[in-house]
């Protein structure tokens, strides 16, 4: 074999080397995107959220939403119970709605607020969310929503299944949270949820993904 007939067949097979394990790398990627949207997905499926929007971001309507929060947390109700999952959770809701509202307004009137409290249940859109040492993928969930006036302020959100609201209320969420979600999730997606900033790019992806291709 000449000099000139091997240098090329090196060239050659280098190539091929090369695209080889370009195109392992992309199936390898293709795979982890795809498996880690399959277990955000199943994330989204099992958890229930809280979310409490303010009329402003005033002080005094920031102050007055973490009250009603603190009220409706203290409500004895089966909507916020352990009992609700994103399958019973309109049964329940249906049950809980007239009292939570009134609960809500009552805080509101009590402090002197002219404004109401709208409180609903629906699928609702979140980008990634992370308190303390948890962090759920974006995508839409089943939401119980407060709405306090215009509802235009901040926003405060909590898990209410598995129920994670109580800790996320007092700032107690730790990694001992995470005992909370062995009984609702799977290995992968506890792992997800604890991984604390390992999976940036999954959760990046599949935000992209939600926004562009699912959420409207």
């Amino acid at each position: 074999m000449t000099t000139y007939t091997y240098k090329a067949f090196k060239e050659k097979r280098d190539k091929i080397f090369l695209a080889s394990l370009l195109i392992a790398v992309v199936l390898y990627c293709a795979f982890a995107i795809t498996y880690f949207a399959a277990v955000s997905g199943e994330i989204r499926e099992s958890v229930v959220r809280l979310h409490i929007l303010a009329d402003s971001n005033s002080d005094i309507d920031q102050e007055i939403k973490l009250k009603v929060r603190d009220a409706l947390l203290e409500k004895n109700t089966e909507l916020l119970s352990d009992k609700v999952t994103p399958e019973n959770a309109e049964e329940y809701f249906k049950k809980s709605k007239i009292e939570l509202e009134k609960c809500a307004n009552e805080v509101l009137k009590e402090n002197g607020f002219d404004y109401n409290a709208k409180i609903t249940l629906g699928k609702e859109y979140y980008t990634t969310r992370v308190y303390e040492d948890l962090t759920f993928p974006a995508g839409v969930y089943t939401s119980v929503k407060v709405v306090l006036g215009s509802g235009e302020g901040k926003n405060w959100w909590c898990v209410m299944f598995p129920p994670l609201c109580v800790p996320a209320a007092t700032g107690d969420i730790t990694t001992d949270s995470s005992v909370a979600l062995e009984e609702y999730l799977d290995e992968d997606g506890k792992k997800i949820v604890s991984s604390k900033g390992k999976f940036k790019v999954g959760f990046k992806v599949v935000e992209l993904y939600e926004r562009l291709f699912k959420f409207n």
